[in-house]
């Protein structure tokens, strides 16, 4: 091809190249399956006043199209490693848009990069999903961007920050450790109440409450992502999945608040009793029109959600006995998720003759994950016969989190059993090595006890928490066990907030049935273990020191050049013969 011809192509491609280029978008797109990807986009989008929005699956790649007009400059953001749609600038041109496409690999910094302006910033960790809807309506009335760390992410979003002049930075619900002290030179402000996200919503309500006062707010659970809560024109207030936490019933009643606007439709059961206990009206938001309309009857599409991870919590009733031994109600139940859960269960009851009586507990109860528990209530002599009782349990991950209830009624059964069960606890120690609180129960009574420990209030990173052990220990007749209480998290640093630690053993004769409680307060020790492993330690790295040191010493010496001697020649006859011939001359010559 001719020179004269290859100018003008190159500097064609080049136009085209430059014209494809959208330096600012009137609305952007988020391709990616990470939620933090899109709730960043969005963010930067409410901070930017640019229309956002998201793609939940390939085939939406196309149908989101029919609610955007080809006049509109679009951004594609993608994820490197996780996008909806392969090749989606490519779509969207050949669909006659003019769009450009950015692929990054952490979406959150990089939106954050091209916010130069921004000097306020909320932190998070993208595991509690629920607080960054929490803090979303803030953060846009604030111009304050969120940032998702945690321990692999710190180091990045700390030469971030400091490359920043940071006007406030707020720490928002539970972080690593290390993220909270990384980010100590910053001054934040820290806001975690009791880890519990409904006091921790609250909190960041009445803070949008201070800079723009609202009669309006928006009721959600925090478990998706949606645009009017990403806008911030109404702040955010968590209602539970079955029930409403006491701490959000109080505040609503408390503040000013007139109207709820429910998004979605699958808490309308609890926005129904916010509003016929608290009295506020309720609108339900629960569909968008058609974007791709069929026909003549006005059709409308379910909105726009992105599901945010959540913590699954499950408790079941595992039985429920009357002990007329004793006149008292065992309720077991059975925890059948990881994540530990805090409770409040009511019983009503009815024997065969009609008599009724109602017992609960006074406040919450812990039982940890994939643990079996009972619980013992004492009641008036009951009837023989049927006996009814109708179960009513709220419960959820928080003390004041009881967002999720169990209501039923159920015919039980009884029994007759005097438990001889009796243990005292002696002593608490740590070993700091295992991180592991080991924890001495006796067995004083007169028949075999099984046993668990909890520490109650124990202050890990700042936070009180309760522990549990896991499966009931065995200790016999006059025997001693130690019960271990494993705590990841905790370091050596936390010892100064554990001097004395609250310890609740529950024990019985029967193993899934432990009746028994009994808790006091104990001096934490330090278990000496740990200084004799780390002393075994260092002997063992000199006496390889000196193996190695020895075995080098000896090498060298190999290796030097032997001394020369002067050659011997031997002549074995003659030197045999030669001392018997001088003695025999000497005696001789003596003669």
């Amino acid at each position: 091809m001719k020179r004269y011809l290859i100018i003008p192509i190159v500097l064609f491609l080049l136009a085209a190249a430059v014209s494809a280029q959208v330096d600012t978008p009137t609305r952007i797109i988020t391709n990616s399956e990470l939620w933090t990807d899109v709730y960043s986009v969005m963010q930067y989008g409410a901070l930017k006043g640019i229309t956002t929005n998201f793609l939940v699956s390939d085939r939406h790649a196309t149908v989101i199209l029919g609610q955007i007009n080809q006049n509109e400059k679009l951004w594609a953001i993608s994820s490197t490693s996780l996008p909806h749609i392969v090749g989606y600038q490519e779509l969207l041109n050949a669909k006659g848009y003019t769009a450009q496409e950015f692929k990054f690999d952490n979406v959150n910094l990089e939106m954050g990069r091209l916010l130069p302006e921004i000097s306020k910033f909320i932190i998070l960790d993208d595991s509690y999903g629920y607080n960054a809807i929490a803090v979303a309506p803030y953060a846009a009335i604030t111009q304050s961007y969120v940032l998702f760390v945690d321990g692999d992410t710190i180091e990045d979003v700390s030469d971030f920050l400091s490359e920043r002049d940071v006007e406030s930075l707020i720490i928002f619900g539970q972080v690593d450790r290390e993220v909270r002290d990384a980010l100590s030179p910053f001054n934040p402000e820290i806001i975690n109440q009791q880890g519990d996200r409904f006091l921790n919503n609250i909190e960041i309500v009445k803070k949008y409450m201070e800079v723009k006062p609202a009669k309006q707010v928006i009721l959600t659970n925090g478990e998706f992502i949606e645009q009017e809560i990403m806008a911030g024109s109404q702040p955010v207030v968590f209602i539970g999945t079955n029930n409403v936490p006491q701490a959000i019933r109080d505040y609503i009643t408390m503040s000013d608040v007139e109207v709820g606007v429910l998004i979605g439709n699958e808490l309308v059961g609890t926005a129904t009793s916010i509003r016929r206990d608290l009295g506020i009206s309720v609108f339900v938001k629960f569909a968008q029109g058609a974007r791709q309309p069929e026909g003549r009857i006005s059709q409308v599409e379910a909105l726009d959600m992105f599901y945010l991870p959540t913590y699954d919590l499950n408790l079941e009733v595992d039985n429920i006995k009357y002990n007329r031994a004793t006149n008292q109600l065992e309720v077991t139940l059975r925890n059948t998720e990881d994540q530990a859960v805090y409770l409040i269960g009511t019983y009503g009851l009815t024997d065969s003759l009609g008599t009724k009586a109602t017992v609960g507990d006074i406040g919450p109860n812990f039982i940890d994950g994939n643990q079996l528990k009972t619980f013992v209530y004492d009641v008036q002599e009951l009837a023989e016969g049927k006996i009814t009782v109708e179960v009513f349990i709220i419960y959820g991950e928080a003390p004041g989190s009881l967002e999720k209830e169990i209501r039923m009624v159920l015919e039980i059964g009884s029994v007759e059993v005097i438990d001889n069960c009796k243990i005292q606890i002696n002593e608490i120690a740590l070993n700091m090595r295992s991180k592991q609180f080991l924890v001495e129960v006796e067995n004083i009574g007169n028949a075999d006890c099984f046993t668990t420990i909890e520490l109650i209030d124990l202050i890990v990173a700042g936070e009180k928490g309760t522990y549990a052990s896991e499966a009931p220990v065995q200790v016999g007749v006059g025997n001693k066990k130690t019960i271990k209480v494993k705590v990841s998290d905790f370091e050596e640093e936390d010892a100064e907030d554990n001097e004395q630690i609250k310890v609740r053993a529950y024990y019985g004769e029967r193993e899934n049935t432990l009746i028994k409680v009994l808790e006091g307060r104990f001096e934490l020790l330090i278990k000496s273990g740990d200084y004799l492993f780390y002393g075994l330690i260092i002997i063992i790295i000199l006496l390889l020191l000196l193996l190695f040191w020895k075995r080098r010493k000896k090498k060298e010496e190999e290796k030097k050049p032997a001394p020369s001697v002067a050659p011997v020649v031997h002549h074995p006859s003659h030197s045999q013969h030669q001392p018997v011939h001088h003695a025999t001359h000497q005696q001789q010559t003596q003669k």
